[in-house]
């Protein structure tokens, strides 16, 4: 089973930006703790990352056929990309929003997310377990062990 880990604009910056916000784990840190735990659980993961709409576009339309699941911290373009919302939305892959802070005791224009209406569930505001969390659900639903 492989899941697609996507990471959204400015988490290349992760350890450095708003550390109070975000934590201080860098990216690379996240993805080696989400590995690990893919190997403990029995899944393949791949990451991307980037600050492009496009090429997040691109990147969830490439996953089908090749991955069960994605998880994915859209970052800022939750509350701003119907592109996202429809490629997630097109694809018919399970997918777990996620976030690393919780979107719903921030800024009023954080509380909506475009992807949440074609996510399987999400997961906000754990910091980098938000990410572990996710995993584990995107495993589930790959599986056909969780609710969609």
């Amino acid at each position: 089973m492989k899941i697609l880990v996507i990471h959204g604009p400015n988490l290349n910056l992760l350890g450095t930006r708003e550390p109070d916000i975000y934590g201080s784990f860098t990216l690379d840190e996240i993805n080696d703790r989400i590995s690990s735990l893919a190997a403990e659980i029995g899944v393949a993961v791949s990451f991307f990352q980037s600050n492009h709409e496009g090429a997040l576009v691109e990147q969830i339309q490439a996953a089908i056929g090749e991955y069960q699941a994605i998880v994915i911290n859209p970052g800022a373009y939750t509350h701003t990309s119907v592109a996202l919302r429809d490629a997630i939305a097109s694809t018919g892959i399970p997918t777990v929003e996620t976030h690393l802070s919780n979107i719903y005791t921030r800024e009023e224009f954080r509380r909506h997310s475009y992807i949440s209406a074609v996510a399987a569930g999400q997961i906000t505001g754990f910091g980098l377990e938000s990410y572990l969390l996710a995993l584990r659900a995107a495993a589930g639903l790959a599986v056909g062990d969780g609710a969609r």
